[in-house]
């Protein structure tokens, strides 16, 4: 019975996982409302070439993927997780003035490239020069990566 049961849970598991990593793209129609607003506002001039949706453990996530090379990714919901502009600027409206502040007062003239919300309110940035800040939910620097 032992055995029944090891190896049942030894399936399920090898299903889950293969379940978990499903990409496949979808139209730029199918993402949620909010994800749609964010792009069409922040990033009206970029082309998007390809759109993509996710599905989780617990749910589904999207990726957007720019002609220039620029990446966002969203939750199920819509709201952005990660944005990465590798080659353009990140628009700096979707960067809390709090650590939009602590860059120009400590890295003058480097600009911000990547954001990523992290748990707890937590916020995760890539500067051009390659720095990664790291900052807690009351904007504190807790670490930074070069």
């Amino acid at each position: 019975m032992k055995r029944i049961i090891l190896l049942f849970l030894c399936a399920a598991t090898v299903l889950i996982t293969v379940k978990a990593g499903n990409d496949r793209p979808i139209n730029f129609d199918q993402l949620p409302a909010q994800s749609q607003q964010m792009i069409k506002k922040y990033f009206p001039g970029q082309s998007v070439a390809l759109v993509k949706m996710e599905r989780e453990f617990v749910g589904k996530s999207y990726e957007v993927i720019f002609t220039n090379g620029n990446k966002a990714e969203f939750d199920k919901k819509g709201i952005w997780k990660e944005i990465d502009c590798k080659y353009t600027e990140l628009p700096s409206e979707l960067v809390p003035p709090q650590i939009t502040n602590y860059v120009r007062t400590n890295y003058r003239d480097v600009r911000i490239t990547k954001i990523e919300k992290k748990s707890r309110n937590r916020h995760e940035i890539e500067l051009i020069n390659g720095l990664e800040l790291k900052f807690d939910a009351k904007f504190n620097v807790i670490d930074i990566d070069d």
